[in-house]
């Protein structure tokens, strides 16, 4: 008689890191981390949003489209190779150039192979004081679909899309077995301080209805440190700069915290996901079965007038 086989358990690690200065000092500590995460039994290892620098968008500068690079190209190939040393699924994020006046925000999935087993561009782009993201970015138009790696199927999106459910509910609809998130978000450093938790809280509460609302595991890595804003001289009234909260974390199918880090230390991250435990809350939560397909024509509108 077969005997039932036992759960698909993932050890995940997140890498929780600052800005070092340099494309090379930041691909130095990555190097490091990915390693330290193998040796701690990771197979799967999730970067932070742009980890190659700063996060350059707080201003508007043509300058900064120097940081584009092809994909495939450089980064993929340096994050390829350590995918293969290691063994391990990286997911990463980079500043992609597409064609001349093109560029995309763009996670990349490398296999345990090392070759690039897919890409994500990201789908909403913000416009908000200290992150101009609209002046460099052009709108994903690969839309929502998870890709396939070694490990499972991967529901990849970008930061601003954590706000989204509409993007988590079309990765889970399309397969995803996990949703990750490579992100940059942080504080204003002139906030109160009861309005930064609130809008951690906030955050964090948004990933967590993702996880209920589709029964799925949620990854989301986050950078830390204060990144000085590149027009502070100038007096402008978003030029405070920006405090990375950090606060990576991973969540299980019911919302549950299986591990999260610090505001403000660099962290990896390590926690081990259940791939099968989604298939079981689904059943007991059978979100995706009682959806009223047949009456959400109107999300498709921008508004109900």
């Amino acid at each position: 008689m077969k005997q039932p086989s036992g759960p698909r358990l993932l050890t995940v690690a997140l890498v929780q890191e600052r800005d070092h200065g340099s494309v090379a000092e930041n691909h130095a500590v990555i190097a490091d981390r990915v390693a330290e995460a193998a040796a701690l039994g990771a197979r799967l290892v999730l970067l932070q949003e742009l980890h190659d620098g700063a996060y350059f968008c707080q201003h508007e500068a043509v300058t900064e489209f120097e940081r584009a690079q092809a994909i495939p190209g450089a980064g993929t190939e340096f994050l390829g190779a350590l995918a293969k040393q290691h063994r391990v699924v990286i997911v990463g994020s980079l500043f992609e150039r597409r064609a001349a006046g093109l560029y995309h925000n763009t996670a990349v999935v490398l296999d345990v192979d090392g070759s690039l087993a897919g890409i994500y561009r990201k789908m909403h782009i913000p416009d908000d004081p200290g992150f101009h993201e609209k002046f460099y970015f052009t709108p994903g138009d690969l839309g929502f679909t998870p890709i396939d790696t070694s490990l499972g199927r991967l529901g990849v999106l970008v930061c601003w899309d954590q706000w989204y459910p509409e993007a988590a509910r079309l990765m889970a609809l399309a397969g995803a077995e996990l949703l990750l998130y490579p992100t940059a978000i942080g504080w204003d450093p002139s906030d109160a301080d009861d309005e930064k938790s609130r809008q951690r809280d906030a955050w964090l509460l948004s990933h967590r209805g993702h996880a209920v609302a589709n029964g799925l595991p949620v990854l989301a890595c986050n950078r830390i440190g204060h990144e000085p804003s590149p027009i502070a001289s100038k007096n402008h009234t978003d030029a405070s700069g920006i405090d990375f909260w950090g606060s990576s974390h991973v969540l299980g199918p019911q919302g549950e915290v299986l591990a999260q880090a610090s505001t403000d230390a660099a962290q990896v991250l390590i926690a081990q996901v259940d791939l099968d435990r989604g298939e079981h809350v689904r059943r007991i939560w059978p979100f995706l079965r009682d959806r009223r397909i047949d009456a959400y024509a109107d999300l498709c509108k921008r508004y109900r007038d």
